[in-house]
């Protein structure tokens, strides 16, 4: 029998829908619902015809006025992989997929363009790297969702910016550009999981924004995420600080998660790449 959209809805919230009830599960919309991060792929390699298609897809993406704040870094040569894996040790996936590009945030391209043609750049504040952030994140699902329509599985790699200075110096990233993450592409090796997302009463608004039953909304998803693919506990973070509790859910990971400092130069860095952040 035909799955229905709001049995796609379910299965990524773990919550009743009536939305889409009559409407079957075919197309973009259900391949959207049932999206799949993956992190191990076979060994067969993505033709080149296939990696052009995708990345003309990629770029297919909208652009904040068209202004087009984007480029693509394709890492091919092995030595430089292989250097930003190092980086990432507990990504062995960064190493082994057939493919591994680097989306990047462009704000150079448009201050050449300005110098080409005689006319000045007039907006060096926070929102020339807000814009570029934007565009490039764009494309990066474009990216992420023109794989998944031909077979192809992706995970994007954010972290790479706990490295940025590095992985710009890998690339020869000149100023005003910027790594926003990297995206490993290969055919699956299995057929991975749909992540449970946090329920649209707390993601979604209505006129205003309201989080007055966080707490409860959170509690019951963290039973809910729990019940389907509970954390392991060798995968506990931070033990010694934080003790076990008697439920390891979504919450007391994230919080314990970013109870840790990360990317505290990424500010430096990115002024050092010529953006102003006034």
């Amino acid at each position: 029998m035909t799955k229905t959209v709001a049995e796609l809805i379910e299965q990524r919230f773990g919550v009743p829908s009536e939305a889409g009830r009559d409407a079957p599960a075919t197309g973009e919309l259900a391949a959207i619902l049932s999206h799949r991060t993956h992190r191990r792929y076979t060994d067969q390699p993505i033709p080149e015809d296939l990696m052009q298609q995708l990345l003309a897809a990629g770029l297919s993406a909208p652009a904040k006025s068209d202004l087009q704040q984007v480029s693509i870094v394709r890492v091919e040569n092995a030595g430089i992989r292989q250097a930003i894996a190092v980086l990432l040790p507990s990504m062995p996936w960064v190493a082994q997929a057939p493919r591994f590009l680097v989306v990047c945030g462009d704000s150079r391209r448009i201050r050449r363009v300005c110098e080409l043609r005689g006319i000045p750049f007039a907006n060096d504040h926070l929102d020339a790297f807000f814009n570029a952030t934007t565009d490039a994140a764009l494309v990066l699902q474009n990216l992420i969702r023109a794989a998944g329509a031909v077979g192809l599985g992706t995970c994007p790699i954010s972290v790479i910016r706990n490295h940025a200075a590095r992985v710009a110096e890998l690339l020869s990233l000149p100023n005003w550009v910027f790594p926003l993450a990297g995206l490993c592409i290969g055919w699956p090796l299995r057929e991975g999981y749909v992540s449970l997302r946090l329920p649209m009463s707390l993601t979604v608004h209505v006129d205003r924004y309201d989080d007055t039953n966080l707490a409860t909304e959170i509690d019951n998803y963290d039973r809910r995420r729990n019940a389907r693919h509970s954390i392991p506990e060798t995968e506990w973070r931070e033990v010694d600080r934080f003790g076990r509790p008697a439920l390891y859910g979504w919450s007391a990971d994230k919080a314990r998660q970013v109870s840790v400092p990360e990317r505290q130069d990424f500010g430096a860095f990115v002024r050092r790449q010529g953006f102003r952040l006034d």
